[in-house]
């Protein structure tokens, strides 16, 4: 039970250990032997179907997942062999991505990416074989998919789920093509079914061995590729386990999953530690929180399978505090958790007040394999607070150079860059280019000499031990040599009555270099002018450089497949404005404009001017481009 840094301390006085355990298969047949028939896994394809999911016991479960290692042996994959899977939420996915972290390497690609996006990333992880959904159930996935694998000479075949197989009205079944770009194509439940689910045949995985990559990245462009080893997940299990496992993943907690699984927090967070705990995974529908008809029967669903607890992103939050919950029973609830980017304080406090459930606000990152730090449940929830730092985890605020060296730790409530050190800090990413700069070196009298990891990540630790953010350095504002914190404005505009959620950027400007701007998803049902908006702005936020210059009302913010708010698709829309008004300007025509994320040059616009632009004109524009913080290219 943990109420303060204290009782991290007390856990702490016992050595993390794995008690033999070298993976993740290990770790889940440790509750197999404990609990094989207490539920592991349920799902429910569709939410007319939620009181009816299939189900699967530990027992059943783990020998599905020996299949699944033992089919991907079978077809050549070995230890550092790659196992790419895109796919919806399914139990299959499940089964698939235990099974090739036994077998290989198991690799989450997002499936909401687009053909050539997904290609590069395949073709970046030597991805072997890749499991995925029919045409059946999503003809634009499986064309995206086809795409992907057109020129990849290095796929061996492609495994397909049938994601309708659950549905209580399933359509009767076509038969799969026989290849998909000219690579094999096999059915992966019939492929299964020729494996007995007893033993391996073949020696399992080792603690140090690479167990997974992910993509990183989110709402800062371009993913990057992390590693983790078979270590950094057990470890993260146990962390998590130590801290709130009665709680939360104990046998007989049920925690409902709806975040997708190619995401850190769903595969491994409310996944592999609640299999790790002995407890229950009940799995929402393929689109998760996006499903058709489960948002707005979400309490209905916690009602019926007496969920203990769920994890969401802000966004979800928003949308949760609309549905019906009048006359359910959520006694079930223990906690929700919510990660991913900050909650709005208003957001915290309403949702709170509203459900009467008790948000636990956590903090993590892919290269700390999933959770870093999390709010107590047993002790004080501060709010806006991401909480104590995990047990056997280092977490501390360091003062940096303008390089990025290590000068000093932070004193308590200076603000600094959070840096972590344990067993679930990832060894890096899969391109050794990108490990640039990510750590740094630490070592004086009050900080042993260690490596520690730059999250990136801008904050401050209290006088309790308790973490809070301050901001991300990449998406602060410079306006004129002024550093501002996002997070300043949209904290001061999610709590007018009328906005649901805001996101708040830098629009280039020629003389500032940025000038703060916000965008704002309102209230349903609600309208709100810009005036009305920039005078509450202009009221309420303090510091005069960050009074946003112009407040934009969207029906919708952009947001990622995990629920964050997807800031460079405001970025650019930003961009593109300003191009626009240059040309204007300038008195030239524009033929083409596109705002691109170079993987090297970062944001760069592209543009083709109409033939009619005379030369000193084409020239007045290109020196205007030229003179802010985005690159410019003009197409031939």
């Amino acid at each position: 039970m943990v109420r303060s840094v204290q009782d991290i301390l007390e856990i702490e006085k016992r050595p993390l250990a794995f008690d033999g355990i070298e993976s993740t298969y290990g770790l889940i047949r440790r509750s197999r032997e404990r609990h094989p028939d207490a539920q592991a896994l349920s799902f429910f394809a569709q939410i007319a179907d939620h009181a009816t999911p299939v189900r699967w016991t530990y027992r059943q479960l783990f020998a599905d997942i020996t299949r699944a290692a033992t089919m991907f042996r079978r077809l050549g994959v070995q230890r550092g062999d790659v196992v790419a899977y895109i796919t919806p939420n399914l139990p299959e996915t499940h089964i698939a991505m235990w099974g090739a972290e036994t077998a290989g390497i198991a690799f989450a690609v997002n499936p909401l990416l687009d053909g050539a996006q997904m290609a590069e990333l395949l073709r970046a992880a030597g991805a072997r074989w890749l499991v995925t959904i029919g045409p059946q159930a999503d003809e634009e996935l499986w064309r995206r998919v086809g795409v992907a694998i057109a020129e990849d000479s290095a796929m061996a075949g492609v495994l397909v789920i049938d994601a309708l197989l659950h549905l209580s009205n399933r359509p009767a079944a076509t038969p799969l093509p026989p290849s998909l770009s000219n690579v094999p194509v096999l059915d992966f439940h019939a492929e299964l079914a020729r494996e007995s689910g007893d033993l391996l045949g073949f020696a399992e995985p080792q603690s140090g061995d690479i167990a997974s990559l992910f993509c990183t990245g989110g709402t800062t462009g371009l993913p990057k590729i992390a590693r983790h080893t078979q270590a950094n997940e057990i470890a993260l299990a146990l962390q998590l386990i130590a801290v709130v496992g009665d709680q939360l993943f104990a046998p007989g907690r049920t925690m409902l999953t709806a975040l997708p699984l190619f995401h850190v927090n769903a595969q491994l967070g409310t996944g592999l530690t609640v299999f790790a705990g002995g407890g229950h995974v009940l799995l929402a529908p393929p689109a998760g929180y996006r499903a058709a008809g489960f948002v707005p029967r979400f309490w209905e669903v916690v009602e019926q399978h007496r969920v203990s607890s769920f994890s969401g992103v802000p966004t979800v939050y928003a949308g949760l505090l609309q549905a019906p919950r009048a006359g359910r029973d959520l006694s079930s609830l223990s906690a929700a958790i919510c990660g991913a980017a900050p909650m709005p304080v208003d957001l915290f406090r309403k949702f709170e007040a509203a459900t009467g459930l008790r948000i636990l606000e956590a903090y993590g990152l892919t290269e700390g394999t999933c959770v870093s730090s999390m709010n107590p449940m047993d002790g004080e929830s501060r709010v806006g607070s991401i909480g104590l730092r995990l047990p056997w985890q280092d977490m501390r605020v360091m003062r940096l150079d303008a390089e990025g060296a290590w000068l000093r730790e932070a004193d308590t409530d200076e603000v600094g860059a959070i840096c972590i050190s344990g067993p679930n800090v990832f060894p890096g990413y899969l391109n050794e280019a990108h490990n640039q700069g990510i750590w740094i070196t630490t070592g004086d009298s009050a900080v042993p000499p260690r490596v520690w990891l730059n999250t990136g990540d801008l904050g401050r630790m209290d006088a309790d031990g308790y973490f809070w953010l301050t901001g991300r350095k990449k998406e602060l504002i410079i306006r004129g040599g002024h550093n501002i914190d996002p997070k300043s404005i949209e904290e001061v505009l999610a709590a007018h009555p009328l906005v649901a959620l805001c996101a708040a950027i830098g629009r280039p400007d020629a003389r500032a270099g940025e000038v703060p701007v916000a965008y704002v998803q309102l209230r349903a049902g609600v309208s709100a002018s810009e005036e009305e908006l920039l005078a509450y702005a202009s009221a309420h936020i303090t510091e005069r450089a960050a009074v946003p210059k112009s407040i934009t009302a969207m029906d919708l913010l952009p947001v990622t497949a995990v629920g964050k708010i997807f800031k460079p698709a405001l970025i650019i829309r930003e961009i593109e404005s300003v191009v626009r008004q240059e040309a204007e300007q300038a008195a030239v025509t524009l033929d083409d404009l596109k705002v691109e994320q170079d993987p090297k040059l970062g944001l760069v616009v592209r543009y083709r001017l109409s033939s009619a632009a005379t030369q000193d004109r084409a020239l007045a524009f290109a020196n205007a481009l030229g003179k802010h913080i985005f690159r410019s290219v003009r197409l031939d």
